[in-house]
């Protein structure tokens, strides 16, 4: 969703047997089921009702209520100064608007007309209709990402405790809370992939737990998140038949890649207007050029950007994440990310890496568990110190990230842009179809019909908006003229201006039918 943003700025109890007692783990050492449980695990080999019960649930509570304030402040503020990097909250509160309407998912944003399901398969997203219900605003959807993430971030971190004992758990969930992957979510709004982070932390804690059926039944939603998701589905199933539950993992296995066939390839495509799966350009294409899939494979690590990211995310754990068969997770999505040829999904910006990060640091506490018992007394000392150190890590890194925007009082103040762009706002009438950019987008698509400026030929809005100061590739010295060139069927005049943000209402009818609909 962000390639064209980019174009026009300049700029989504347990159960069955025990696993035997050595399993090879792909990417790491062999596991000794009994050392670790009876050395190491702290308490996790046999996961039942009285381990779960001396882990106290309150702390965690309290500090999932103190992060979820925390992302949310930080939403409401980017969101009350019109500082929404891309266009993907408007087109994520014109599906749920819809699915609160009991209507298709048509998204405007992406055209007159246009069914997200063609786009990528998220339905998870209905889930939001009931809270829209009672808040009809982009917030709703931002105060919903917040609680996912830190529910999230409640069951990482009491996880850990369970697994590695002491105040481990506490310092866990600081570490995973304030992890960039988070923070980058964040600041770049909304998006579906926050269904996605819960889900995964509670596969992550049944695989460690022991809970095999809780695992594969956390994990088969995760298809309904978003496409690509199978795929991470299949490999909890890998995850399962390496411990020893070879039918369920096969058959989960089976069904996360039949999940994945059947979105891409047919139920996008039959919602998509164009009959097919538009993301594969994102990996066969660089701009015009073609490229080849081994061209691709080739490049998949010819990039300073993407080094750098692979570095940071498991340097965030202390790189103990490495030592769990867990990471076997993350490589889905990061195969992906690293063969496209979009830079966006590349680096460690964007919403992107969110999902990775339950996973590593779940990885992480595993990873710890079975240092202790190493037989190299450095690793053994290491994990000691390893939560401390991940702790250290993002309470560093976080005065780089955004968060760190809380702390600087020009964030709670407004500004003359904040002002002018609010006086832009009421000289919109309610019910309007409007086209515009992404300033003012989602702040219009709670009880407007939005477009993408450009992206409606043939509509003649009722309203053209405009921030003239949005980063146009060519600077718009008249706006009147660039409405009625982008609308040569209409005619508009100025209606308000304020600062740099312009309005113009059409003065001529509109076409009898719009294009799409």
């Amino acid at each position: 969703m962000l390639d064209l943003n980019k174009g026009k700025s300049g700029r989504s109890g347990a159960d069955g047997g025990d696993p035997p007692s050595r399993v090879p783990a792909p990417g790491g050492p062999v596991l000794d089921a009994t050392a670790d449980t009876a050395d190491a695990a702290g308490g996790v080999g046999t996961a039942d009702d009285a381990d779960v019960s001396r882990v106290p649930l309150r702390p965690y509570l309290i500090a999932a209520a103190v992060l979820c304030a925390l992302y949310f402040l930080y939403s409401h503020l980017q969101y009350s100064r019109f500082g929404s990097p891309s266009w993907d909250l408007g087109i994520f509160e014109q599906e749920v608007r819809a699915y609160a309407g009991l209507n298709a998912p048509v998204v405007d944003i992406k055209g007159p007309g246009y069914l997200i399901l063609g786009d990528h398969f998220s339905p998870v997203v209905a889930l939001l209709a009931p809270l829209y219900w009672i808040w009809p605003s982009a917030e709703a959807l931002l105060f919903a990402q917040a609680a996912l993430f830190a529910v999230s971030a409640a069951v990482v971190g009491r996880t850990a405790q369970q697994i590695l004992g002491g105040r481990s758990g506490l310092c866990v969930t600081v570490a995973y809370g304030l992890s960039w992957g988070l923070q980058e979510a964040v600041k770049s709004d909304f998006h579906e992939i926050a269904f996605a982070v819960p889900l995964l932390a509670l596969v992550c804690r049944a695989l460690l737990t022991r809970r095999w059926t809780a695992a594969a039944l956390w994990a088969l939603p995760l298809v309904l998140v978003k496409e690509d998701l199978g795929a991470t589905v299949a490999v909890v199933g890998f995850l399962l038949f390496l411990y020893g539950r070879r039918l369920q993992g096969a058959l989960l296995a089976a069904f996360g890649l039949l999940a994945f066939v059947v979105t891409v390839f047919v139920l996008i495509p039959a919602a998509s207007s164009a009959g097919t799966y538009d993301y594969w350009t994102k990996i066969d294409k660089n701009g015009e050029q073609d490229v080849s899939l081994f061209d691709s494979v080739l490049g998949a690590l010819n990039s300073s950007v993407k080094i750098e990211m692979l570095v940071f995310l498991v340097g965030i754990t202390a790189f103990m994440a490495l030592r769990s068969p867990l990471i076997l997770l993350i490589l889905p999505t990061l195969g992906w990310r690293l063969l496209s040829q979009d830079s966006h999904h590349w680096g460690m910006v964007w919403h992107y890496s969110a999902i990775l990060m339950p996973v590593l640091f779940l990885a992480m506490a595993d990873g710890i568990r079975r240092s202790r018992a190493s037989a190299r007394p450095w690793l053994a000392s290491y994990a000691k110190v390893a939560v401390p150190v991940a702790t250290a890590i993002a309470l560093a890194l976080t005065q780089h990230l955004p968060l760190r925007d809380l702390l600087r009082p020009e964030a709670y103040r407004t500004d003359a842009r904040t002002h002018a762009a609010r006086q832009a706002l009421e000289a919109i009438p309610a019910g309007a179809r409007v086209e515009t950019d992404i300033t003012l987008m989602a702040h219009l698509t709670g009880d407007r019909t939005v477009y993408w400026v450009g992206g409606a030929p043939g509509t003649a809005p009722d309203i053209v908006a405009i921030n003239l100061d949005f980063g146009w590739a060519q600077p718009i010295t008249d706006p009147v003229a660039y409405a009625q060139q982008l609308h040569p069927e209409a005619r508009y005049r100025l209606k308000h201006r304020s600062g740099s943000f312009v309005v113009m209402e059409r003065t001529t009818p509109a076409p009898a039918e719009i294009p799409g609909r």
